[in-house]
């Protein structure tokens, strides 16, 4: 009783355009003062919130993400990957996707990769005739690959919840980011094999090749040196993003397309989007403890133990809410609210939590682009100056073919699952 009433007023909240930070932790205290619990747990929590070397590295992958997005390195990359797949049918969709796939392993951000990619490519695309919904859902999608294809704030965020080992988690995340990318890949291959309603790019010479690959190679190499940098153990995610950071304003000073101007304005971009992020977790922390203190957890623990005996009707309710939450919250309360409650349940089931994390990030993508709160929709709406419906109508093939992931991951653990344990 007491779960479906904080549920009520949870949603009811939120409908009425409450900021999610406010709701959980005032939520969090008025059920800390109910019980006549001293307020000063919240402080506490408040303070664990942010005791975390780990999570200094989130604002740290957003900066690089907006000090390559106002140096214009989006530009470089995608022309890179034109002048090598442009001339084949649907050249433009591929690039478009493999751009993202690349400038998935500098990021760690869905918004960033789709800002960064999109504002290239939307015009490339809609110049030569693909269709806008087609285009607009490409990119909308792409730009998810950010948050599942390493370094990810999600996986971040859901490491430092369950003490889980964030690099496992990275390394969790490759393949199915890989078969993900993949399956977009094919399917702008054979929709644009199909329609045959836009301009074929020429061929580019091997000297166009040659000059635009050296343009975008410094981008590659920051990927290469974020992720080689974590799995070989040199660096931690936080200090890999720091060093991020500096390859990052080298990069974008030695190709002067940077000014301090627009370095003040990655910065303030950052900071707001930091904010918002960590009132969030401040706001989730002080509600966790509650809850916890409430035994909520442990009593629907029982009770899915109790109801629900295998693992897959477990994993489809949990894809059902999330899909439903996905409707009006955006990823990271997702997680907030979501993972603190689930992770007794993951341990009586006997559930991989690096398994599931994959499971839950494949699960906040498709909120990611699920009207009406889908931030990428409106990020790609405020790139492209695109209508929302146009928006909304591009997204839907590919929110089916993250459901065909979905499967995937969950038919064939592996997937998941060899990179870091091998099996």
């Amino acid at each position: 009783m007491t779960v479906m009433i904080i549920l009520f007023i949870l949603i009811v909240a939120l409908l009425i355009g409450i900021p999610v930070a406010f709701v959980l932790g005032g939520m969090g205290l008025a059920m800390l003062l109910w019980a006549d619990l001293s307020p000063m747990m919240a402080t506490m929590a408040l303070h664990s919130s942010f005791d975390s070397f780990v999570l200094l590295s989130v604002p740290l992958f957003l900066l690089m993400s907006n000090i390559l997005l106002k140096g214009g390195i989006g530009r470089d990359l995608f022309a890179a990957v034109q002048s090598w797949v442009g001339h084949w049918p649907g050249g433009l969709g591929i690039a478009t996707i493999t751009s993202c796939t690349i400038f998935s392993a500098i990021s760690g951000s869905s918004v960033a990769t789709a800002a960064t990619i999109g504002s290239v490519a939307i015009k490339e695309m809609t110049d030569r005739g693909y269709e806008r919904p087609f285009v607009y859902g490409l990119i909308a999608a792409g730009g998810t690959l950010g948050i599942l294809i390493p370094p990810s704030i999600p996986m971040i965020v859901y490491g430092v919840i369950t003490e889980e080992s964030i690099v496992d988690l990275f390394l969790a995340g490759v393949v199915p980011g890989l078969l993900m990318a993949g399956l977009f890949i094919l399917y702008s291959f054979m929709y644009s094999r199909f329609s045959k309603q836009y301009i074929p790019c020429e061929k580019a010479s091997r000297a166009e090749r040659n000059r635009a690959s050296l343009r975008a190679l410094p981008t590659v190499m920051l990927a290469i040196v974020i992720i080689g940098g974590i799995y070989t153990g040199i660096f931690t995610p936080t200090e890999s993003a720091g060093v991020g950071v500096a390859f990052s304003l080298v990069i974008v000073l030695a190709m002067r397309t940077f000014s301090f101007e627009k370095f003040k304005e990655a910065s303030m971009q950052t900071m707001k989007t930091t904010i918002t992020i960590f009132l969030i977790i401040a706001g989730a922390k002080v509600f966790g403890k509650a809850i916890t203190l409430y035994q909520i957890p442990q009593d629907i623990s029982i009770m899915v133990s109790e109801n629900i005996s295998e693992i897959g009707l477990f994993i489809a309710a949990v894809c059902f809410v999330l899909l439903i939450m996905g409707f009006f919250l955006e990823s990271i309360s997702m997680l907030l609210i979501m993972v603190p409650v689930l992770s007794p349940s993951l341990a009586s089931m006997g559930i991989d939590p690096i398994w599931f994390g994959i499971i839950f990030v494949i699960m906040i993508e498709c909120a990611l682009i699920t009207p009406p709160v889908g931030l990428n929709l409106f990020v790609i709406q405020a790139v492209s100056g695109g209508s929302s419906a146009e928006v909304v109508k591009g997204v839907w093939p590919f929110i089916l073919l993250m459901i065909v992931c979905l499967f995937a991951v969950y038919f064939i653990p592996s997937l998941a699952l060899y990179l870091p344990y091998g099996v």
